[in-house]
């Protein structure tokens, strides 16, 4: 007879079951058995993911890894740019601090939804992406054309816009069809459109004023949509880890120092 040992400790904390276990299992038997056939044969995902080889039960170590680096990047900029660099009276300074607050909400909730795949984590993951995307749109046109300062009743307007926009978002996936099709393309039109207001505001700035600063929003842009196009790609995890998403998470932390800069 055969007796089912108990998970370890940490996987039974991070809410790894017998049914679960078991599924992990298979999918690395298939995985190498596929690997050793005479020819290889290619990985195959599972469930729509790819067999990641966690670590310490972690699903995901390398995202895990990497949206932890862009959470303390933003982290870094809030504590020791903005907010001790940036006097309290200066109009932008709280778009800026809610920027990086709604950014390590985001990178937070990435980095659960990575540690262990649910539907609730997931759906954190999602929204949290979503209000940290959206909020970078938002902010982006008060930045670059001073809206306030010069145009308070189209603050307002563009405010209430935002969040109306927000609500129906997580209500239509939410309350009506979880289709990551459209999440994917809600998310590329605001990333679209701020980078695009950044690059006119970096190329005005620099034809006015021929400072190395002024090129500074262009690198990021071009750095962001350099790491953006990896998300294009979907290759088998390397070393069972690093996959074209990961490879995003961390080609953005380099771009959010900058940006602080």
């Amino acid at each position: 007879m055969l007796t089912r040992l108990p998970a370890a400790l940490h996987r039974r904390l991070l809410l790894w079951t017998c049914p679960s276990e078991c599924d992990y299992t298979c999918q690395h038997i298939i995985t190498n058995r596929r690997l050793a056939a005479e020819p290889p044969r290619s990985i195959v995902q599972f469930h729509g993911k790819w067999p990641f080889v966690r670590v310490f039960g972690i699903q995901e170590p390398a995202s895990v890894l990497f949206s932890a680096g862009n959470f303390l990047a933003h982290y870094d900029g809030l504590h020791n740019k903005v907010l001790a660099n940036i006097p309290a009276t200066y109009p932008l300074r709280r778009f800026y601090v809610m920027l990086a607050y709604v950014s390590m909400a985001a990178w937070v909730f990435s980095v659960i939804f990575h540690v262990r795949d649910f539907a609730i984590t997931e759906q954190l993951d999602y929204f949290g992406a979503g209000a940290s995307v959206l909020y970078g749109m938002y902010y982006t046109p008060i930045r670059v054309f001073r809206l306030d300062r010069s145009r308070p009743a189209v603050l307002r307007a563009w405010t209430v816009t935002c969040v109306v926009l927000y609500v129906m978002h997580v209500a239509y996936l939410k309350l009506w069809a979880w289709d990551y099709t459209y999440n994917m393309a809600a998310n590329v039109i605001c990333g679209v459109v701020q980078n695009a207001m950044w690059s006119y505001f970096s190329w005005h700035r620099y034809r006015k004023s021929r400072m190395a600063w002024a090129v500074w929003p262009g690198l990021v842009v071009a750095w962001v949509l350099c790491a953006m196009s990896l998300e294009l790609l979907d290759f088998p995890p390397i070393w069972g880890a690093l996959d074209a998403h990961s490879l995003w998470h961390l080609g953005t932390i380099a771009p959010t120092v900058l940006f602080y800069k």
